[in-house]
């Protein structure tokens, strides 16, 4: 029972993550259809005879979103998905929109390593040894001398999508052994809801 309800949570997630792109499209198109439909939509709401079953919107919104998770989880799926985004990209307005939502999709999957933009939760030594920030490892690049540096995002609570980039040595940042879920619980909360410690391992504590 309890891998039936982790496989419902799952797929409701990428039915989630997956419709938020097309949603933000639906609603920058519908701003402007409203304007000119909302007056029909009136006229015809009094003649049709909408039963309210409270919990049941919900309880549609749930069922479709484990669906479309399945849906978008096989190859099918995927390249419908694939074929919208090349679709957006020729529509000047419509590409903009559509890539910030995926941006945040990709970067609140935690069900999809592949897609994740955050790789791993870090703290960053930012202030000489005398504090930690709490940060996203997104990738690493390397300097002039072909060191390899780590690029990672620290947010500002509670937005965990606003804050500064920093690359960083791999010396100056910290495995804390959060999950990128968790860490993102932490920055939403503004540090109500955290991990009660800090797991180092026994190779991080040597690096610092």
């Amino acid at each position: 029972m309890k891998d039936f309800f982790i496989h419902i949570r799952i797929y409701i997630l990428r039915g989630l993550l997956a419709i938020i792109p097309l949603v933000l499209c639906f609603l920058a198109i519908k701003l402007l259809y409203v304007l000119i439909d909302k007056q029909v939509m009136t006229f015809l709401a009094h003649y049709i005879d909408i039963r309210q079953i409270p919990g049941l919107g919900i309880l549609l919104l749930l069922i479709s979103l484990y669906f479309i998770g399945l849906i978008f989880s096989n190859v099918v799926g995927r390249q419908i998905f694939n074929f919208i985004g090349n679709v957006t990209e020729r529509i000047p307005i419509i590409k903009f929109i559509y890539s910030i939502g995926k941006q945040i999709s990709d970067t609140l999957s935690v069900t999809d390593p592949q897609k994740q933009a955050f790789q791993k939760a870090v703290l960053i030594n930012a202030f000489n040894g005398n504090g930690w920030m709490l940060g996203f490892v997104t990738g690493s690049i390397k300097d002039q001398n072909g060191e390899e540096l780590v690029k990672v995002f620290a947010p500002t609570a509670p937005h965990p999508l606003t804050g500064i980039v920093f690359i960083v040595k791999p010396s100056q940042i910290l495995d804390c052994g959060w999950t990128v879920e968790e860490a993102i619980k932490m920055v939403v909360s503004v540090g109500i809801v955290s991990p009660s410690v800090i797991a180092r391992s026994e190779a991080t504590k040597q690096s610092l």
